[in-house]
């Protein structure tokens, strides 16, 4: 099944998008990928696992983490950490 992963990677240089570039087009399942530096955004599309591609990105040595919506936003206001709280 093909679905769309987005990965927030801390990318400083053309050499960080070679390196996100390299391990991604190495990866089984992977159709297309995106690499926005700007942004330090990664997007993937195909068939993969959301946890595999994280773990292979992280390969790199670069800080990976899954991109949240609208959290360049407002980070102090994460969903998550409201339903721990109470």
């Amino acid at each position: 099944m093909s679905q769309t992963v987005v990965l927030k990677v801390g990318m400083s240089c053309q050499g960080c998008v070679g390196a996100v570039n390299r391990v991604l087009s190495k990866m089984e399942g992977v159709e297309s990928f995106d690499i926005d530096l700007k942004e330090q955004k990664v997007t993937v599309k195909g068939n993969v696992q959301p946890e595999a591609v994280l773990q292979t990105v992280s390969k790199t040595g670069k800080k990976t983490s899954f991109w949240e919506e609208g959290a360049s936003a407002a980070p102090e206001s994460k969903p998550a950490e409201t339903v721990a709280a109470a």
